[in-house]
């Protein structure tokens, strides 16, 4: 499978297209605006949330209720678009009017993609940079991501983020529970935290930055269960699925850091007390004793659990602005503020489990992949009664 997004913060919409699906998969625009819903919620979101209630339209590729194997379009209105009409509208507009356009930014905030993309592309509207890098597309990439899910489902397999840090707040909750458990358990935490003690702590330490201009940042984590032996390969460095999930998790707006399993803990510990040792049992074939290698070993999944953390740095627009520099005059200057969130980590769970969901998917299609779902299923069930039996 492939995708893409297209458009910007404030246009008229969010636009995906998804080639690659096969046919027959129940999918219905419900499956899609329960996770769109979804990445609206947590505590620290910003103003924006108020005025969009996300929804997806399926213009192609779905058919009363089912997937037909051509691509799939996938449209989210942008309700503040009315009042951006003029700003960022596709027509053409004269000098004059030009002068007239309000809101043209000239002053590019530290963190963001502002600077360096007015560089590369040779805009003196830095606009024309922050629409698109704006984390509003998350959106159309967890839109994509629902589809992947719904995919997956088809063959047992679920997938759920949850957050593990905000700041310097730790949940002390060992994730233990099946992705279906974790996914349920935290829709009723306002931080996505299966540790109620510390989402109180969290909400305090969201509240305390808010109050002081600033943001706050902060670790989650995604589980993915059910999930066969043999995805990706150790063949080329590209056909790596820990790799391809790391690449994707980075690809989100403000994660930093990526680890597998127990990640980087793993370079502090002897060899024993970090690599899983191998069992076997009749009914359930080979499976291993712990998982500290998060479902991996040589770029392929082992059947375990995958575990995947993704560190988000504080979101860089700040109500208390660091300083910058005028691209017009060179002077120095206070950065400018758009309207942001304080703390989008509970949010950012949601597209880091969408960004994973598709990988996983993806590569589920590669090894078992046919034009019809009740192929990709005999497919599936001859290869698992293969490996339990090797």
């Amino acid at each position: 499978m492939r995708f893409l997004t297209a458009g910007e913060s404030h246009g008229p919409e969010l636009t995906a297209i998804i080639e690659g699906v096969p046919s027959q998969i129940p999918l219905t625009k419900e499956d899609i605006n329960e996770h769109l819903a979804r990445r609206q919620k947590g505590y620290g979101r910003g103003r924006r949330m108020q005025i969009e209630t996300d929804q997806v339209t399926i213009t192609s590729g779905v058919r009363h209720g089912k997937t037909t194997g051509a691509p799939i379009t996938l449209h989210i209105e942008n309700k503040d678009w009315k009042h951006w009409q003029k700003v960022m509208g596709p027509e053409p507009i004269s000098e004059e009017e030009e002068k007239d356009v309000k809101r043209q930014i000239a002053r590019p905030r530290p963190g963001h993609a502002d600077l360096n993309g007015a560089l590369k592309y040779r805009h003196r509207d830095m606009r024309n940079v922050l629409e698109r890098s704006s984390a509003r597309e998350t959106t159309a990439r967890v839109a994509v991501g629902a589809v992947a899910q719904v995919i997956l489902r088809q063959f047992g397999i679920e997938v759920a983020g949850h957050v593990l840090e905000i700041g310097n707040i730790k949940s002390s909750v060992e994730s233990s529970d099946s992705a279906a458990s974790i996914k349920e358990k935290t829709e009723q935490s306002e931080v996505r935290c299966l540790d109620t003690d510390a989402e109180e702590k969290m909400k305090q330490a969201i509240d305390d930055a808010k109050k002081d201009g600033d943001s706050i940042g902060g670790v989650i984590e995604v589980l993915a269960d059910h999930v066969p032996p043999g995805l990706g390969s150790h063949v080329h460095y590209d056909r790596k699925l820990d790799a391809k999930i790391a690449q994707a998790v980075l690809s989100i707006n403000a994660f930093k850091g990526v680890e597998i399993g127990i990640g980087f803990e793993a370079a502090r510990l002897n060899g024993s007390r970090v690599h899983d040792e191998i069992a076997y049992d009749e009914a359930a074939g080979y499976y291993r004793k712990s998982n500290r290698l998060g479902g991996f070993e040589g770029g392929m999944t082992t059947g375990m659990p995958v575990v995947v953390h993704g560190a988000m740095k504080p979101i860089p627009t700040l109500y208390k602005p660091l300083q910058s520099v005028d691209i017009e005059t060179k002077e120095p200057f206070s950065a400018s503020i758009e309207r942001s969130d304080s703390c989008a980590v509970p949010a950012a769970a949601v597209v880091c489990e969408a960004a994973v969901a598709w990988e996983i998917a993806n590569e589920f299609l590669e090894k078992f992949g046919a034009d019809t779902l009740p192929d990709i299923k005999k497919h599936y069930e001859m290869y698992l009664d293969e490996v339990r039996s090797f």
